[in-house]
Order: structure tokens, then C-alpha cells, then sequence
């Protein structure tokens, strides 16, 4: 029987409640589902090693680049992040190579009337996918990035051999507290007993968190603020953002090699310089095109718009287009009152049910001194010496790499 793999990724995206379509209500507090989908599947994540990776912005670029140094070590490296731009595909990979299509489909066929009397959200499924894939490939180690928060996420079942923490800023404060202090105290919940920490950044309203809860569970702390790495490294990913990323990542490594993990100073080099071909990382200050020069980045907060902004203002070019897009649940006045005024906007509505209507998104923008069009041939208007930027959240990148994906598609086949 031929099984079509676009009904089975349909069923998953739209049978189980998805946080990319429906927000909040997606999002289920507790544990008990992922205990149960555990113990079904033998505890997969007991036969492999693991870190563990929360905070509000950078966890996917110090994800992707911590697996990237460790498959250079030479060892076999499990990867699992979100959210996907272009397949569901994307957040299970093992050593940059992304699962089978067979083996998403014969994981519903042959799992699914255990688990859909559970009702459980995607989330809880994709992890319990994951796990048992890791298990089963027999991975040396797996870099598991945090869905959402941390206390209460269900990638928490893992006892990592270190915890990473990038850091705090405001996003999800319906679910995860109306202050960085309480935000901090959700992602703080992936500190084990005994289990390293490190902490990318901090602030006088997050450290006491991460200090006390480190010493109530007796968990060496570090802060890669504080700690002096090498930093004559070249990184491939560009982004302003990625200074603070790599310190981190950097501090990190540093404890893997302190916990016994064999890497050298070769690894880390070729690791750092070789992210998105080693992980398939995607949508970080990526160059997709020049002359125009045409860029997308996946921040979507206040506290990674920010470094995106400044990055944008100091590009040299004629005129700077912005493509741009929203969902309703982010903090979208404080993103937009970021934002260059001396850009063109071009407004857009991504394929997501939460994403803001492109008109209201240019109503509001228009408050902040923004003004384009809700519509428009960006690529046709620029001219060569222009940059134009696709951005403001992580599906409206998605959406453009989907379309990228299809022209080439196409242009294969016509090549044919």
C-alpha cells in the first residue's frame, strides 16, 4: 500500500492539539501524558546521554552548534528542536540526518491506537517520537532543546549530563508569568540534583532565581558571563546575536569536556564553522540571495528583535525593504516600536491561524512611524544594491523557505 506522507504529517498537525495553530490551549501543564508515553515505550531516554537546552532566544542556534561540535568528536548525535520551517522532519535529526518519512508514518501506524485515547498534544507525541527514534539509532548522545519553559515541559524527563540555560526575556508570559523573575523560575526547572548548569545571561532579577535553585538541587553553576573561553573562533552563524550564543556555547563545551566527553580544540573549530551543514540549521541571519540581497532571521520576540534591529540598521545598502509578519500573542507594540523606521514595509499574514492579519499589523506599525504596503512584489521593486529582510516570526520564514522548497521542486522537474 503506497502511504502518502503529507496525510500522515496532516493528521499529526491538525488531530493533536499544535502550539504553531491553536497557542495556549496547546500547551498542557504537567507531566502525566509524557510519563505514560515513557513507560509505553520502554524509557527510551535512559539509553543514551543528553543536554538539555531552555531559554527564551538562541537555544536553537547553541542547540545546533553543541551537536555540530560533537559529531566533529566523532560521536553519534541525536538532535531535537523546534519549531520546523519546511518538514516536520527538521526536529528529529540524527547526526544532521533528518528521520525517515517511513519512519514518522510507521510510528502513527503502529502507535496511534495507543495513543490517541490519550489525547496528547503534538509536543508530547513529537518528544516520545523522538526519544524512542534516538533509542533506536542507538545515539551516543542527544541535544534536546525545551519546547516551551522547562519546569513543565515534557522533554524534563531527562536526567542530562549538563543543563543550559541562554537566557530570559518576555515571550509565552501567559503561560510562563508576567515577570522575568517568575519566567526565570519556569526555565529554571530543568536543573536536575548534582547536574551542571551553565547560564548564558543574566540580569539582577534572574540570577537569585538560578542561584538558589541551583543550590537547593546541589548543581554546580556557571555563568558564561563570567568565564573567559577562547574567542578567536570563527562562527558561521552571523547573526549580532550570536556573540552572546557562542560564550555560551563555548562555556558549555567546556563542561562537556570537564564531564569526560572527549573534544579537542579541531572539533570545536570545525564545529562552529560548519553549524548548518553538519545540523541543517535554517532561518538564523541566513543569506539567501544577492544582489538584492535578500535575509531572514527567525527572531520573534522583543529580546531577540532587538539585536535584529540594530543588526538591520547598520546594513549599508540603498534602499532596506522588511517583509513582515507577526502572531497576535507576542508582545507586537514593543517588537514594532524596534524596528527601523527608515525601511519599507511590506506586511504579511503567515499560514498559521495565530498569526495577525496583515492589516491590523500595518495599523499598528503605522503608530510607530512604519509604513508599507500590506501586499507587493518586494523582489521585483528592489533594485540590486537593496537588502531586503523576511522576519518577525519564525512562519513567516517558514513560509518563505516552504516557497524556496517548491521552486526548486519544480525547477527539478522541469530539468528532468
Amino acid at each position: 500500500m503506497n502511504r502518502d506522507y503529507k496525510q500522515y504529517t496532516d493528521y499529526l498537525f491538525n488531530q493533536v492539539p499544535m502550539f504553531q495553530n491553536v497557542g495556549s490551549s496547546a500547551y498542557k501543564e504537567g507531566l502525566e501524558n509524557t510519563l505514560v508515553l515513557d513507560e509505553h515505550f520502554g524509557h527510551p531516554h535512559r539509553q543514551f546521554r543528553t543536554i538539555h537546552v531552555a531559554g527564551t532566544n538562541g537555544k536553537g542556534s547553541c542547540s545546533h552548534a553543541i551537536a555540530s561540535i560533537l559529531q566533529e568528536a566523532g560521536y553519534k548525535v541525536g538532535l531535537f528542536t523546534s519549531p520546523h520551517l519546511v518538514d516536520f522532519r527538521e526536529r528529529i535529526r540524527v547526526n544532521g540526518e533528518k528521520v525517515s518519512e517511513e519512519y514518522v508514518m510507521d510510528f502513527i501506524d503502529n502507535e496511534r491506537v495507543f495513543f490517541e485515547p490519550l489525547r496528547p498534544t503534538f509536543f508530547e507525541l513529537t518528544t516520545a517520537m523522538a526519544f524512542k527514534y534516538f533509542a533506536e539509532q542507538k545515539v551516543d548522545v542527544a541535544v534536546i532543546e525545551v519546547g516551551l519553559g522547562g519546569r513543565l515541559d515534557c522533554t524534563n524527563i531527562i536526567t542530562p549530563d549538563l543543563a543550559i540555560i541562554t537566557n530570559i526575556s518576555f515571550d509565552h508570559t501567559a503561560l510562563l508569568g508576567n515577570t522575568l523573575e517568575q519566567i526565570a523560575r519556569e526555565k529554571a526547572g530543568i536543573i536536575k540534583a548534582g547536574v551542571p548548569v551553565v547560564i548564558g545571561e543574566t540580569n539582577d532579577e534572574t540570577r537569585p532565581v538560578f542561584l538558589a535553585t541551583a543550590k537547593a538541587q546541589d548543581a554546580p553553576i556557571h555563568f558564561a558571563e563570567e568565564h573567559q573561553e577562547r574567542n578567536d573562533y570563527e562562527f558561521e552563524l552571523k547573526g549580532a546575536y550570536q556573540v552572546k550564543n557562542l560564550q555560551t556555547i563555548l562555556c558549555a563545551v567546556a563542561q562537556l569536556i570537564k564531564a569526560g566527553y572527549e573534544i579537542g580544540e579541531t572539533d570545536i573549530s570545525n564545529g562552529l564553522m560548519h553549524v548548518t551543514s553538519n545540523t541543517g540549521l535554517m532561518g538564523r541571519w541566513q543569506t539567501l540571495q544577492q544582489e538584492p540581497t535578500v535575509i531572514c532571521d527567525t527572531g520573534h520576540n522583543v529580546g531577540g528583535i532587538c539585536y535584529v534591529a540594530k543588526q538591520l540598521r547598520e546594513q549599508k545598502c540603498d534602499t532596506l525593504r522588511i517583509v513582515f509578519g507577526m502572531v497576535g500573542d507576542k508582545d507586537v507594540n514593543g517588537v514594532l516600536a524596534l524596528m527601523p523606521q527608515d525601511a519599507t514595509y511590506y506586511f504579511c499574514q503567515a499560514s498559521v491561524r495565530r498569526s495577525m492579519p496583515s492589516s491590523e499589523l500595518a495599523e499598528l506599525a503605522q503608530k510607530h512611524g512604519l509604513h508599507g504596503t500590506t501586499f507587493g512584489t518586494v523582489l521585483k521593486e528592489a533594485r540590486r544594491s537593496d537588502l531586503v529582510f523576511v522576519g518577525g516570526s519564525s512562519y513567516v520564514v517558514a513560509d518563505l523557505m516552504g516557497y524556496i522548497e517548491k521552486i526548486r521542486r519544480i525547477s527539478t522537474i522541469v530539468a528532468k
